[in-house]
């Protein structure tokens, strides 16, 4: 469907509400908005992850294999805020909706990327390289995406996919930060009092 935007400010939003979509006034602070809202800062952040990704797309191809998962990540979050923000009453017949397809996806590129990572003795601590701490970012803002969205789910009716979309989204984020570090040879952040040996009859 073709998008022609004309307008940026149409002032119908200075007294705190705002349409969805069929036209629908909900005040901002409702938790529709909030989960959409976080959706969309979640979509910002993967866009900063790629920026600096892709001052390195001639470095080899796993840039380039980062930056089509990435690409492919905003599409469909792009479309998960459209389903956010669509009350059940207006959708119509044709609009995308977040199913087990994308879903089952995730977790194929989640067992993809974990094929060649070693296994966890401690915590990960954000951080690493650039493109690491962005990934783990990107993972903190998609976890409270997944709360906003359970807080539209106990208030309102949409569909189950989203939760569990979102849920696995964060997995993959936090995969995603360990490959590219492994990938790069960047050094992971080791929470270190993990590390430490217990002592012993504690």
């Amino acid at each position: 469907m073709a998008i022609r935007i004309t307008r940026v400010y149409t002032r119908t939003g200075d007294k705190g509400e705002t349409s969805l979509v069929g036209g629908k006034r909900v005040p901002k602070d409702s938790p529709r908005i909030d989960a959409y809202g976080t959706i969309d800062e979640l979509n910002s952040v993967i866009g900063l992850a790629r920026v600096f990704n892709e001052e390195n797309l001639d470095g080899g191809e796993a840039h380039q294999f980062l930056d089509q998962v990435l690409c492919k990540i905003q599409e469909e979050l792009f479309d998960l805020g459209s389903e956010l923000a669509t009350p059940p009453e207006f959708f119509q017949e044709g609009m995308f909706r977040i199913s087990d397809i994308e879903i089952k996806n995730l977790e194929k590129l989640i067992d993809k990327c974990q094929e060649n990572l070693e296994p966890l003795n401690s915590f990960i601590l954000p951080g690493g390289g650039r493109i690491g701490a962005y990934l783990h970012q990107c993972r903190t803002v998609c976890r409270r995406a997944e709360r906003e969205i359970l807080r539209l789910a106990r208030e309102e009716t949409i569909s189950e996919w989203p939760l569990k979309y979102v849920n696995r989204l964060s997995d993959l984020f936090f995969v995603l930060s360990r490959w590219i570090s492994k990938e790069t040879g960047e050094r992971e952040y080791l929470w270190r009092r993990g590390l430490q040996s217990k002592p012993k009859g504690k």
